[in-house]
Order: structure tokens, then C-alpha cells, then sequence
């Protein structure tokens, strides 16, 4: 089995080479991901300029560009061997509810799904983790299992971890997105030369962690494995919509 594994915090982070090594014994892995940090990227790609590709050593490459752009060209052109699955991680702090809307690791397993590959991406529950070794240990397994039963096509796995040794962590349990209040408000400063500049605000506290929410289960000792989509059509508004726009006529 052929692994390509990438992240946000670059390819330097310790957590994508604790999943590098987790995924070894599995198949041939191999990172493609950024020079630098890139978290908030999202799914964006860079369309202003070409990308370049730098090997570091077997099977590692980093590039200037965001996750998305990594699985992109790792799989339209970068590698010669097609590979069986995409595992984006292990990120440095959680990925959970709205998070997963900004989140460049989730953003690089999405990037892999819509390439047509099965597609995971795991973070660890905490900012400054200890424990990347669990996760690494619980994302070996569940990579090994996803490849012998392979889920539906459209799926994707996003995997929050709490940070705590392995023998502590209570099981897996499978979940659903929580929520959190609005982010808080920017942050506005002066530069020295007088100049306006702004901070992103916080992310919101949390609104929705209750039963089976992602945050629920990790806040409880487990971790969380939440079913992702990419349609965002809100189905059950379609007619309503519609009928509302019937009265512009």
C-alpha cells in the first residue's frame, strides 16, 4: 500500500513524522507537504505562480504552498506511483466542530478524497501535545482496518485524539460535528510607523459539546472519528427556497 502523507504545520512538525513512521510498516509512505507552517489554510490553492517541489531526503518533499496545493500536485504530477490513501496529520491542536471549516489538515485529506483516494486526517486534542506516539499508534490502526473494509466512496475521517498516553485513551467512539459560538473580534494594533493592523479574534468557545459530538468524546478520554462530506447543500431548504423565490416572479 502506497500512503502519501501531508499536514499544516509543515514537514517538519513532529507530528507528521510520528505519522510517518506509524505508516511505514503498512506500505511505502510518503510525505509531500509545506515548508512552513500553514494552519487556517483551508482548501485554498495558489493560482498566482507555479509551485516548486524539494526533496529532502526518500520519499519526503516539502513545498511553498498550502496543504491542497501539496496532495494536489503530489497526486496530478509530483509522484510516479499513484497511492492508495491520503492521511493529513498529525496536527498540532484539535480539529473539531467549525474548526474543520478553516483546518489545513482537514483541507489536505479533502484534497484527497476529491482526487479519488480514501482520505483521513487526525490532530491531536491539545495545543503543545505530548502524546503524538498514541495517535500515531491509533492512526496505524486505523489505516490497516480502513484499507481490509474500505468505507463509502465520499467519506472522509477526521480524527481528533485526546492527548493522553495510549493505555489511558478509553476506545473510539463515532461522532458528529459540535459547534462553537462566533470567534471574537479583532485584534487592532498600531505598527511603529502608525500604520492599522489586525489579528485574527480567538475561536469562539464552545456552544455544542454534548452527546456524540466530537467534542463530547474527547473531552471523555475517547477518540473522536467524525464522517465528513463535501456536498454542503442543505437539502431539507431546497423546496423552501424555491418557494421563496417563486414569490419574486
Amino acid at each position: 500500500m502506497r500512503i502519501l502523507i501531508s499536514n499544516d504545520d509543515g514537514y517538519l512538525s513532529p507530528g507528521i513524522r510520528a505519522l510517518y513512521e506509524a505508516m511505514q510498516p503498512l506500505g511505502q509512505a510518503t510525505i509531500v507537504a509545506p515548508d512552513r507552517n500553514r494552519s487556517g489554510a483551508s482548501s485554498s490553492l495558489t493560482l498566482s505562480h507555479p509551485l516548486q517541489a524539494r526533496q529532502h531526503e526518500a520519499n519526503i518533499y516539502s513545498m511553498e504552498g498550502t496543504p491542497t496545493d501539496c496532495v494536489n500536485i503530489a497526486l496530478s504530477g509530483l509522484l510516479d506511483d499513484d497511492q492508495d490513501m491520503v492521511v493529513s496529520g498529525i496536527n498540532d491542536g484539535p480539529n473539531m466542530g467549525d474548526d474543520v471549516l478553516y483546518s489545513g489538515t482537514v483541507a489536505a485529506a479533502i484534497e484527497g478524497r476529491h482526487l479519488g483516494h480514501p482520505a483521513l486526517a487526525v490532530s491531536m486534542a491539545a495545543h503543545e501535545p505530548s502524546h503524538y506516539a498514541a495517535a500515531a499508534s491509533i492512526m496505524s490502526t486505523l489505516v490497516a482496518h480502513l484499507r481490509e473494509v474500505p468505507l463509502p466512496a465520499d467519506t472522509i475521517l477526521n480524527i481528533n485524539v485526546p492527548d493522553l498516553p495510549l493505555d489511558q485513551i478509553k476506545g473510539m467512539k463515532s461522532t458528529r460535528l459540535g459547534t462553537r459560538h462566533p470567534s471574537g473580534k479583532a485584534i487592532k494594533q498600531l505598527s511603529p510607523r502608525g500604520e492599522t493592523l489586525f489579528w485574527i479574534g480567538a475561536a469562539g468557545t464552545i456552544a455544542d459539546d454534548g452527546p456524540g459530538t466530537d467534542f463530547g468524546a474527547v473531552r471523555e478520554g475517547y477518540v473522536s472519528v467524525t464522517p465528513l462530506q463535501i456536498d454542503l447543500t442543505r437539502f431539507a431548504s431546497v423546496q423552501p427556497v424555491g418557494d421563496w423565490l417563486e414569490r419574486l416572479q
